[in-house]
């Protein structure tokens, strides 16, 4: 017994404390943390949270491993926490407010301010709290006290680099490059190190000062010859110089670098440069020699999908996916396939999957934000996009996409103002100078515009800088110089078919539309294999009436073997009109069978039913149409048009207001609500959409229609008004008689 009390006693006297348990797991966190082995550092961190859960310290050690896996959300959660358990621990508080610096939220940014200023208040002049403070005020607005705080900052640490970047990034958003440039330029000359000097050789090659961006990444290799970041701009230089022998020795030393980010950079260049077999190679490598790489996995896919080895794409993403379903870089990767492929049900579905798990996914919601544009849903398109900036205010695409789509759907005001919104560091760059140029010649802003257009120009002949200088000259009644860009952009594109299309408009303008087709003729005779252009002289000649033309270049498109496929639905489409269903009918259920997933070939097959009236037919095609697009408001209406006349009004009425939603201003769609609702017994309701469809677009069936609503409504005079109009359009439609015996007097 006395043994076994002794042998407790020691036990006892060998247990450490919760604090020397907790200093012990800090310590062997911070050690596994500084070799980047930050899963093992997390393991080490949590223990030590376990051992004394509420000491702040374990939580911020976690946020700052989180934070270097990229783990935003985590990283903000055990900082947060950190600060609630102890509001004067600076670090966190200031990690904390550097996060929040990424919102769009004002009032996020301003939480961000508060807690930046409460950590300076513990330190005044405090570096790292200055610079955090100073970054919060540029994204509220307040450039002017961003910069006294940098300057404070920069005066108790002349080389620190943090506050030489954010100064450059407010001189920047005051439009002030030499002083952008001169706070840059101080950093790198007092820096033992080599990241001034990158961060000086990228803003000179964002000017598109070549000579000098290269200086700079020099300077920053002779400081240190294996900086990878260095190396890499290095090589991006001798490539867009055509030094490729100098590129490629220089990306072979960085893929010898012993960072696992650089392995596959070699590997980049070759892919980049066209040599796609050899890099597929050097992949496959990779990925046999470390399985786990991811990025190398994700890079080896590219490279099948590049070859078109599309099924050995999906073997190994397949493979991943098996060993681990919630892989969610397979699962991204898998869903650009199926975008690819017009799979959109199935690519909504890996996505739904990814941000189910990683919600701050930016580019789970842009390729959701595709999903939605393929299946037409424009809402939906803008939300993801919106999702993927809140997300990712840095992410450039969406930014971009966002506000393409907002120009094109009326909206270039709010474009211009997301725009204005970009990073500071990306409002020079060509996307976001390109479509704020979109949106300044919607607004009809051509001087704001022709600065943009000749910002980009001044540096690099950018097709798109030139199709919009095609453009705007074309509108400005510069036809010389509209031609001249619109032929500059065919040297570099002969497929871009737009430039072509200023070229034929800019001699119509002049008077000379037979010239103009001549030179789309001349053109397309250059490029007999050509599907594209070919297409478009189809679709020009088809327009100015020369249909015989139409057809042997839409035969010659489809005749190339191109990627394009719509020449065949043009083809059909013309005999349809010529009146041979026949061959239609034949050319169409050929394309279908080859297409199974084109809307556009069903919903033309189901026109020629309609034509043959065939309406049982029709609507089962309108049906299939639909489960391929269910957004296409012509194909809800044409849908709902048949079934209202075959006595299903209540499923008619269902597809009619589907198609109202989408097209609001659409007369026909308002003909066939209107109609419906005649059908239902509802007249007044009834009345109201006919009427609408006759204002907006007035046709002999539409006033038929009206009248008969009108008369059944109680309103003799307008129906009879109705009537009358119908009957002086066309006398002979089928909706004659039916109004002749709504009326019962034969409608005199």
């Amino acid at each position: 017994m006395f043994g076994m009390v002794l042998v407790v006693a020691m036990m006892g006297g060998c247990a450490r404390s919760p604090q020397a348990a907790e200093a012990k797991y800090l310590e062997k966190g911070r050690k596994e943390f500084q070799k980047k082995n930050y899963g093992v550092a997390i393991i080490h961190f949590k223990n030590a949270m376990q051992a004394q859960p509420r000491d702040a310290e374990p939580y911020y050690q976690l946020g700052l491993s989180y934070l270097a896996v990229s783990d935003f959300n985590a990283a903000a959660s055990f900082f947060m926490k950190a600060t609630e358990l102890n509001p004067k621990h600076r670090g966190a508080q200031l990690k904390l407010a550097e996060l929040m610096t990424a919102s769009q939220s004002r009032e996020v940014l301003e939480e961000a301010q508060k807690r930046s200023q409460e950590a300076l208040s513990l330190v005044p002049e405090d570096v790292e709290a200055l610079n955090v403070l100073a970054i919060t005020e540029l994204r509220l607005g307040n450039a002017g006290s961003a910069e006294a705080h940098l300057e404070q900052a920069l005066k108790k640490s002349p080389g620190d680099l943090k506050s030489s970047i954010a100064l450059a990034q407010t001189k920047l958003a005051q439009k002030d490059l030499r002083g952008a440039e001169e706070a840059l330029k101080q950093a790198a000359s007092q820096a033992r190190t080599p990241e001034p000097a990158v961060h000086l050789g990228g803003f000179y090659l964002a000017l598109g000062k070549t000579a000098e961006a290269e200086q700079q990444f020099r300077r920053a290799l002779q400081i240190d010859p294996k900086h990878g970041p260095a190396l890499v701009a290095l090589g991006s230089i001798q490539v867009r110089a055509g030094q490729s022998e100098q590129a490629e020795q220089t990306y072979r030393q960085v893929s010898a670098l012993p960072e696992k980010q650089y392995r596959p950079v070699h590997a980049l260049y070759l892919f980049e440069s066209g040599r796609r077999e050899e890099a597929l190679a050097e992949f496959e490598k990779l990925a046999k020699a470390d399985p786990t790489d991811r990025n190398v996995r994700t890079n080896l896919v590219r490279a099948y999908l590049a070859l078109n080895r599309v099924g050995d794409a999906e073997r190994v993403l397949g493979a991943a996916l098996k060993k681990n379903g919630l892989d969610t870089d397979a699962l991204l990767q898998r869903s650009r396939i199926y975008l690819g492929s017009q799979r959109y049900a199935d690519a909504e579905t890996d996505l739904i999957q990814v941000l189910h798990f990683r919600n701050d996914s930016a580019e789970a919601h842009y390729l959701l934000a595709k999903v939605h544009q393929g299946l037409r849903n424009a809402i939906g398109q803008q939300q993801e996009l919106g999702e993927a900036l809140q997300v990712d205010p840095a992410y450039l695409a969406a930014r971009v996409e966002l506000a393409r789509v907002l120009t094109l759907s009326g909206g270039a005001q709010s474009a211009l103002q997301l725009l204005d919104q970009a990073p500071p560091e990306q409002k020079l760059t060509v996307p976001i100078v390109l479509q704020r140029n979109m949106a300044l010649l919607a607004l009809g802003h051509t001087v704001e515009a022709r600065k943009g257009i000749d910002q980009i120009l001044a540096s690099s002949k950018d097709p798109e800088a030139l199709v919009q200088d095609a453009a705007l000259r074309l509108g400005q009644k510069d036809y010389a110089g509209a031609r001249t860009s619109a032929e500059a952009v065919l040297n570099q594109n002969p497929e871009d078919t737009r430039a072509l299309n200023i070229l034929v408009q800019s001699y119509a303008a002049q008077n000379q539309k037979s010239l103009g087709l001549q030179k789309a003729w001349e053109y397309a005779a250059r490029r007999p294999a050509s599907a594209r252009v070919q297409q478009f002289l189809g679709q020009l000649l088809l327009a100015n009436g020369d249909r015989q033309g139409a057809r042997k270049a839409f035969e010659a498109a489809q005749s190339s073997g191109g990627s394009l496929v719509t020449a065949e639905l043009w083809l059909a489409d013309m005999d349809m009109a010529e009146g041979d269903r026949v061959q239609a009918r034949k050319k169409l259920s050929d394309f279908v069978a080859t297409h199974p997933k084109s809307a556009a070939g069903q919903l033309l097959l189901a026109q020629l039913e309609m034509n043959e009236g065939k309406s049982s037919a029709a609507i089962d095609r309108y049906r299939k149409a639909l489960e391929l697009d269910p957004r296409h408001a012509g194909a809800l209406n044409n849908l709902a048009y048949l079934l209202c006349d075959t006595n299903q009004p209540d499923e008619a009425l269902k597809y009619a207001q589907q198609a109202k939603q989408l097209a609001p201003e659409d007369p026909a769609i308002d003909d066939t609500l209107g109609w419906t609702y005649y059908q239902k017994g509802m007249y007044s309701l009834a009345v109201t959409y006919l009427q609408s469809a006759v204002q907006r677009g007035g046709t002999a069936r539409r006033e038929y229609h009206l009248a008969m609503a009108c008369w059944r409504a109680g309103d003799a005079i307008r129906g009879r008004e109705a009537l009358t109009a119908a009957l002086k359009m066309d006398p002979n439609l089928p909706e004659a008689q039916a109004a002749r015996q709504v009326f019962g007097d034969g409608g005199k």
